[in-house]
């Protein structure tokens, strides 16, 4: 596998990570994912900081909650791209109780560190039919 190959695998990684309840619902997991300067558009339009990411990933759509009841993240055709030394770029697809969205997102790695963390994310509804 190529040094790129490797990188997108462990952004792919990283980014299933954070759709699973189980981190979603734990702060300290959530927040190795995350990096400190994250931002996200979501689905709604709302901006989203780091800080206000941690506190409501718990309750937003894909979190823990209780047991089964909640929605789940069904992501698919996730790919990526390396755009640059520790910066690889994601797209895919989300289904969420019905709900589909297309989603990107930059995860980066710094210098020094082993892991990658989001720093940028968005996600844009598709209208039924699209």
């Amino acid at each position: 596998m190529s040094p790129e190959s490797a990188d997108v695998s462990a952004a792919i990684d990283a980014e299933l990570r954070l759709l699973d309840p189980a981190v979603r619902t734990s702060r300290a997991l959530a927040a190795r994912l995350l990096d400190p300067e994250f931002v996200e558009v979501g689905a709604s339009g709302r901006r989203w900081t780091y800080e206000e990411m941690l506190a409501a990933l718990p309750e937003l759509d894909g979190g823990g909650g209780s047991g089964e009841d909640r929605p789940r993240f069904e992501p698919s055709r996730m790919g990526g791209v390396v755009l640059a030394p520790g910066i690889v770029h994601l797209t895919y697809e989300t289904n969420c109780s019905g709900r589909r969205a297309r989603r990107s997102s930059l995860w980066r790695r710094r210098d020094g560190e082993t892991g990658w963390r989001m720093y940028y994310h968005q996600a844009t509804p598709v209208p039924d039919g699209g």
